[in-house]
């Protein structure tokens, strides 16, 4: 997860850029920590989605076959 500090600097750094008051390094460093974030939250999205088992109403296991084998592989699943 990212850093509270690293948020907040995003959130600073983003304002500074719509006020038109950012400079160059200050938007450098946007650009990083941005990809960071990206990076992080793609990471934590697929390992969720990776531990998801989807049932039907009727309590049947209706996990889509490539969702299975990349659990399989990672050993999430027997």
């Amino acid at each position: 997860m990212l850093e509270k500090e690293k948020l907040q600097r995003i959130n600073a750094l983003a304002a500074k850029k719509k006020a038109g008051s950012i400079n160059k390094e200050e938007l450098e460093e946007l650009k990083g920590l941005r990809e960071e974030y990206l990076e992080n939250f793609r990471s934590s999205f697929r390992k969720q989605v990776e531990n998801t088992k989807v049932v039907d109403p009727e309590g049947n296991d209706v996990t889509p076959e490539k969702l299975k084998r990349i659990q399989q592989e990672k050993n999430t699943r027997e």
